[in-house]
């Protein structure tokens, strides 16, 4: 049986994540806190977000803009999207 969370995003118990996405405190909260649903769609956006941008990972302002677009994303506030994007529908 997989573990289940109060995802904050989703503000419902959902199955969370088999281990902690990241090190540290952050990756402790999300592993916490965030859906294994809600992480998927996080990464699916933040590849589009890093293509569109033509980030580089390498680059400390790159990486500090993707996670403050993740807080965003997860906390269900306004966050960056690829321009033009339209979400699938249901």
């Amino acid at each position: 049986m997989s573990r289940v969370v109060f995802c904050k995003k989703y503000k419902e118990e959902l199955p969370g994540l088999p281990v902690p996405p990241l090190p540290g405190t952050l990756g402790q909260e999300i592993y916490e806190q965030v859906s294994e649903k809600a992480w998927k769609e996080w990464q699916a956006n933040q590849t589009m977000l890093i293509n569109e941008h033509r980030l580089s990972l390498m680059d400390r302002a790159a990486r500090d803009f993707l996670t403050q677009e993740m807080q965003r994303f997860l906390d269900n506030e306004e966050y960056a999207k690829p321009e033009g994007y339209v979400p699938p529908s249901s």
